[in-house]
């Protein structure tokens, strides 16, 4: 997309120097000036090119955007460490699967959030990722978010509502690419053209069952199979090691794959993971 000048002034500081907040600072800061804070300062020592800031609040006060990617279960406590930096002008883009706008919006008083759900494969700029505005969102902050997740791969726009089938599809998606692999004995660089084309059309078929439009579905899978590929391609990690990864414990790809591992259908387990994003969001 063209993108105002304005928007790459933006300061973008990011809360959580884990997986996911690594792969957006490494692949914006050659253009946006990047503020990192991870309370394990192991993390953030000797980071290139970026300003390392003490505490959350700091990072706050000094950055537009704040890109928030703590662990959902530190989600509450980092939010009431904000909250006194928190103004008017900032925007607030959260990584946190299940964690809906509005308890965003209730903890933080009247703020801009914007929510996102990348996936795994974000890692190698070959990921996908869904964003939806709160209710005080500006469509600069959309586009905002917009441009910084096109540094990690595709961007798709969703009603808050198809979050969960988001979360469901390309957030655990990775898992279902593996596993498929594993139960079929096959390599990421060896999937015979049938069996690849089985795959897509089921998880399609399971992304539409859970609401999602058929182009938006098509987009995620297609986008969620190919960067699942490019990543056991590019990092040669056996697909059981990759799906464990994905994996955590009480989440959505766990409840999909068990699943799947009692000989359930692919839209079952999808649809399981759905539920899981609707409890967890609770």
């Amino acid at each position: 997309m063209a993108i105002d000048h304005l928007i790459m002034n933006k300061h973008i500081g990011i809360i959580g120097y884990g997986n996911m907040g690594r792969a957006i600072a490494e692949r914006i800061k050659g253009d946006y000036p990047v503020t990192l804070f991870d309370k394990d300062t192991a993390k953030t020592s000797g980071v290139s090119g970026v300003t390392v800031c003490l505490n959350s609040e700091e990072l706050v006060a000094q950055n537009d955007a704040i890109i928030v990617a703590v662990k959902p279960q530190d989600f509450d406590v980092m939010l009431s460490q904000i909250q006194p930096a928190m103004s008017a002008d900032k925007v607030i883009i959260s990584i946190a699967a299940g964690i809906s706008t509005s308890r965003i919006e209730k903890k933080l008083g009247v703020c801009r959030v914007v929510r996102v759900m990348p996936n795994m494969a974000a890692q190698i700029g070959a990921g996908i990722t869904g964003i939806t505005g709160g209710r005080y969102a500006t469509q600069e902050d959309i586009d905002l978010a917009e441009d910084i997740f096109e540094y990690v791969g595709e961007v798709v726009f969703v009603d808050e509502g198809m979050m969960h089938a988001v979360t469901a599809v390309s957030g655990s998606g990775p898992a279902y690419v593996c596993y498929f692999l594993e139960k079929n004995n096959m390599s990421a660089g060896h999937v015979p053209q049938d069996k690849k084309d089985y795959f897509i059309e089921s998880f399609i078929s399971a992304a539409m069952n859970e609401g999602l439009d058929a182009a938006t579905a098509s987009e995620l899978v297609h986008a969620t199979y190919t960067g699942t590929i490019k990543y056991l391609q590019e990092t040669a990690l056996p697909a059981a090691e990759l799906r464990k990864r994905v994996t955590s414990k009480g989440g959505t790809t766990e409840a999909a794959l068990a699943v799947l591992e009692q000989g359930g259908i692919l839209s079952d387990a999808v649809h399981a993971a759905v539920k899981r994003s609707e409890e967890l969001s609770k």
